[in-house]
């Protein structure tokens, strides 16, 4: 039986599951939520891309092909096309009905059950109107402050806090240059980082900052061990735990 790879001891630094458990379930799917939903995650991660009809799905990719072999983009394809899809599992197979692509609500409301933190990833550009859209949604399902949002780009983090200066954002980038980091302060926001680009050093700077320090995607024990020594916040994971 597949089952995640647990880490002796976490000391401080809390998990989240990357795309769902996606190292047991196909990623951002509502199996991979209930997977990490039953285990001793923090929080879970997904990707958050807009459709033509004004709903919110989730889906890392431009496009389905990956996952599903048909080929729709999210951002000009409707809701009910998108959820007409059936995705592989992960062997490849097509023989699960359960397998789709899920709504925002439906992966909040998985998150909400379970107690988890909503890790919400914005792929694409996001106006001020389109976060304050996201946001309704969330205050309406009353899981507001079950939720961090994160982004590769700053101006959809800006647009958010524009929206609601009160919610947490990280910022998820490749680097700690001194530049980064003087984003970083200069918007109060947190950082999502590539866990390579991190030593002990650094991450002790950005605390200094009070700064929370996430980082991804970490899949070996190794490594997720001598980030912890480090003093990391956050790891980000498709099958630790």
């Amino acid at each position: 039986m597949m089952n995640t790879i647990k880490i002796p001891d976490h000391k401080n630094t809390v998990i989240v599951a990357h795309r769902g458990l996606s190292g047991l379930e196909r990623e951002n799917t509502c199996a991979a939520f209930v997977a990490a939903g039953n285990r001793s995650y923090f929080g879970v991660e997904t990707d958050v891309r807009k459709t033509i009809d004004g709903n919110f799905v989730l889906c890392h990719d431009d496009h389905t092909e990956r996952n599903c072999v048909d080929k729709l983009f999210p951002e000009v394809s409707t809701l009910r096309a998108l959820q007409s899809l059936r995705y592989k599992d992960i062997d490849g197979s097509f023989d699960r009905y359960d397998l789709m692509m899920p709504t925002l609500q439906e992966y909040i409301k998985i998150c909400k059950r379970y107690g988890k933190k909503c890790v919400l990833e914005f792929k694409g550009a996001y106006s001020v109107e389109d976060m304050e859209k996201v946001l309704e949604i969330i205050r309406g399902m009353d899981y507001a402050d079950g939720m961090i949002y994160i982004s590769f780009s700053l101006q959809n983090l800006i647009n958010l806090r524009q929206a609601d200066p009160t919610v947490s954002a990280q910022w998820l980038t490749c680097d700690t240059k001194p530049e980064t980091i003087a984003l970083l302060v200069e918007h109060k926001m947190d950082l999502d980082v590539y866990f390579t680009a991190l030593t002990k050093e650094i991450v002790e700077d950005l605390h200094s900052k009070g700064i929370v320090v996430n980082c991804w995607t970490v899949d070996r024990l190794e490594d997720a061990e001598k980030l912890i020594e480090m003093g990391v916040d956050q790891i980000t994971s498709n099958i630790l735990e």
